[in-house]
């Protein structure tokens, strides 16, 4: 999950490729998270910030990640929300180190 958005909105099937996850999860998501709440235009379509992307990121995390049920991660989102956006963020940094470490070794392995 890639952190360097360069637009100002997303339409959700971009929203579904940067996150990996159908556009359905995204729909539902919106439904059961009042965090969730993508901008619309005038055709209904939804406009995502690179913040909702942010926010979908943290229940992504929740749910898909830590395997909590959707109830539980709305809880944790509302009484712990600082708390939870500061470990993903840290996951997030850690998974980046660790694929950066990846490629090194990938890249020493195929020097020998």
């Amino acid at each position: 999950m890639n952190n360097d958005f360069n637009k100002k909105y997303y339409k959700i099937k971009e929203v579904a490729e940067i996150l990996n996850i159908p556009a359905s999860t995204l729909r539902f998501w919106e439904n059961q998270f009042t965090i969730i709440k993508p901008k619309r235009n005038s055709h209904g379509t939804r406009l995502y910030t690179p913040s909702d992307i942010e926010t979908i990121k943290m229940v992504y995390y929740l749910v898909k990640e830590k395997g909590l049920k959707l109830d539980a991660a709305q809880e944790q989102i509302k009484h712990n929300h600082s708390n939870v956006s500061q470990r993903h963020k840290t996951i997030e940094r850690l998974k980046k180190v660790r694929s950066e470490l990846k490629a090194m070794l990938d890249a020493l392995h195929s020097l020998r």
